[in-house]
């Protein structure tokens, strides 16, 4: 509820949960570019780490076959609460982030968890949106399933 406060009052959740808002849901984007539009919202250098590939853009090689494409933000202390509150209220907004389907393989809960859910999205896509901490970091990532991959009959 307070990070819905945050977000209609027009202050910012954190700069790293603010750029994956903006920019991790959006396809379409080389790793250039991701950060670069992410930059152009928080500055330069970029004030998180930043983990982005999209395969049906340009070859990324030593990434699991199991994505396609990944967007991952990180960035000291645990801000998971904040996190979860504003990426649940961007996925709702419109353009609705998918509908939530069970958690396809290989993706489950690692230790630090705080959320975890797949979503199926147009055209037979499944993403996973994953939020927690590892060590002293928050990560908030969203990784994009090859068409097919971990849609659900029914």
């Amino acid at each position: 509820m307070i990070a819905l406060t945050f977000l209609a009052s027009g202050a910012t959740a954190h700069p790293a949960i603010d750029a994956f808002t903006a920019f991790c849901f959006k396809a379409g984007q080389t790793p250039d570019v991701a950060r670069a539009n992410m930059e152009g919202l928080t500055g330069a250098p970029l004030p998180f780490a930043l983990s982005f590939w999209d395969k049906t853009l340009a070859p990324a090689p030593e990434t699991p076959a199991h994505a396609e494409r990944r967007c991952e933000v990180s960035f000291e202390g645990d801000h998971t609460a904040t996190a979860v509150n504003v990426v649940r209220a961007k996925m709702a907004s419109p353009p609705v982030f998918g509908t939530p389907i069970p958690l396809p393989a290989p993706y489950a809960p690692e230790a630090g968890t705080t959320m975890i859910e797949g979503r199926e999205l147009l055209r037979k896509r499944v993403a996973v949106v994953h939020i927690g901490t590892r060590g002293t970091r928050t990560f908030i990532a969203v990784d994009r399933l090859p068409a097919g991959m971990g849609v659900t009959d029914g």
